[in-house]
């Protein structure tokens, strides 16, 4: 048997790849949009890949469960169970097999077997997976987002990222019970989860790629309750915000998304003022892809900076609304990866892209740069004591609760954009987050949006704290 395990780090999402060496064939299992790395670990290695699995709706990435679907003969797997809510709508239209909790079927010698486990979400399976060459009991569970290495599935996005009213606590319940029976199974099965840290999908993601039932029975904090009352206040509290994008993932991948073949490629625009100024006409989102430091030396006004960096995706899904065009400054070498991360989150609307040359086209043709300062903590106190500035802090709410700048305002960086009519746009503000890399993103978006007189604190509250400057706690 070979397991490959693919992760993809903007998104902290793990797929896998399962092959039969003696049959020549494989599976996927929660694969993402770009069935190509799969494809290529699968010839590299001397397989076909005949089938894909995935063990829930998801909500944070675009499933590449229907590119596999159109390819004649392949099987695709998906969850009958879970009733309204976790319906696949297209099920029938792609040929899917629904599976029903005790389910089964084999890839080559490999036997999956399918373990219905609610509470992340009604219709979530797990996969216990059987090498029967070797032996006749399983070696592992792909879990998805059931249990993780440290953690397991929240319950409450159908509640919160979808407006599905009462569910949160119904999803704790189911997820209490699938942990009984989480517990009966063997200690020693290894256990493979569809997340790792960073991922929204629970609040406290371990690191390690891997675990086991026996480990998570012994220290994951979700399986120390025997009471249901207490584990539903656990699960329940200081889950983190979803952000925006979920709601829509979850409709995509419930209704079936775009194939990669049928969109078009963006337009290369010449990077021209005119073209510039006729986006920011037609109330368009322009991304500059560089690192804040280099944005708040100079940049085109009305654009909004989002570092390429792991953090990418995440800001991209909180910030980038569904309605407006898109287009981005990236250099020619990135685009195709660029283009590739951003339609992982279902962002297949880019109508243009510019080129780096761009910034230094707009000033020879007139156009003026715009920038933003740093402020020292020091700096930043004298003038909150004066009254001289609004400080907003836009980290998220228990960040918040746990320590914050005394007069701040709490804007969650994620909310900003919705929330930009509590602020006078004459008024000369300062934003901060723990470090300083949030609000160089808010700092942006503010410019963006008509706040001339914005600045980022040097070093965010970290840096505060290091000066011993006053801070409460609370609320």
């Amino acid at each position: 048997m070979l397991l490959k395990y693919f992760y993809h780090e903007k998104l902290a999402q793990a797929s896998y790849l399962v092959g039969c060496q003696a049959c020549g064939t494989a599976i996927v299992i929660d694969p993402l949009r770009d069935p190509a790395p799969y494809r290529k670990t699968a010839q590299d290695n001397g397989l076909t890949i005949v089938a894909a699995a995935e063990t829930h709706i998801h909500a944070d990435f675009v499933s590449g469960i229907r590119e596999f679907a159109q390819q004649d003969g392949m099987t695709v797997y998906l969850s009958g169970e879970g009733g309204e809510l976790g319906r696949y709508e297209d099920a029938e239209k792609i040929g899917a097999r629904l599976l029903k909790d005790g389910d089964s079927f084999q890839i080559g010698n490999i036997r999956f077997q399918a373990l219905h486990t609610p509470g992340h979400t009604p219709e979530h399976m797990a996969f216990l997976l059987t090498d029967r060459a070797a032996a006749d009991e399983p070696m592992g569970l792909f879990s998805g987002d059931f249990v993780f290495a440290g953690d397991v599935g929240r319950p409450d996005l159908l509640e919160k990222a979808t407006g599905r009213a009462d569910t949160a606590k119904l999803g704790a319940r189911q997820m209490f019970q699938s942990l009984q029976r989480f517990r009966t199974l063997p200690d020693y099965l290894q256990v493979w989860p569809g997340h790792g840290a960073g991922s929204a999908c629970g609040k406290a993601l371990g690191a390690i790629p891997s675990t086991t039932v026996g480990y998570e029975k012994r220290f994951n904090p979700a399986l120390a309750y025997e009471s249901e009352e207490e584990f539903l206040a656990f699960l329940l509290e200081g889950q983190p915000e979803p952000p925006n994008y979920f709601a829509q993932m979850k409709r995509v991948n419930q209704e079936g998304p775009a194939l990669l073949s049928s969109l078009k490629t963006p337009e290369r625009l010449e990077g021209t003022q005119r073209e510039v100024e006729e986006a920011l006409e037609q109330d368009a989102t322009i991304l500059d892809l560089r690192p804040s430091a280099r944005f708040a030396e100079g940049h085109v006004p009305g654009t909004i900076n989002l570092p390429y960096n792991k953090s990418f995706l995440t800001w991209a899904g909180w910030l980038l609304t569904e309605a407006k065009p898109l287009y981005v400054i990236a250099a020619d070498e990135r685009l195709d990866e660029v283009l590739a991360d951003l339609r992982m989150i279902g962002i297949d609307r880019t109508a243009g892209v510019f080129g780096p040359e761009l910034l230094s086209r707009y000033e020879v043709e007139g156009g003026r740069l715009q920038s933003y300062g740093q402020v020292k903590p020091e700096e930043a106190a004298s003038r909150l004591e004066k009254g001289e500035v609004l400080l907003i802090d836009v980290r998220n709410a228990e960040e918040w609760k746990n320590g914050h700048i005394p007069g701040a305002k709490h804007l969650p960086l994620g909310r900003l954009p919705a929330r930009l009519g509590e602020l006078d746009p004459g008024q000369p503000i300062v934003v901060q987050c723990q470090s300083g890399s949030r609000s160089a993103i808010a700092a942006s978006v503010l410019q963006a949006a008509g706040f001339a007189d914005v600045s980022n604190l040097t070093g965010g509250f970290a840096g505060w704290q290091r000066a011993g400057l006053p801070e409460q706690k609370g609320d």
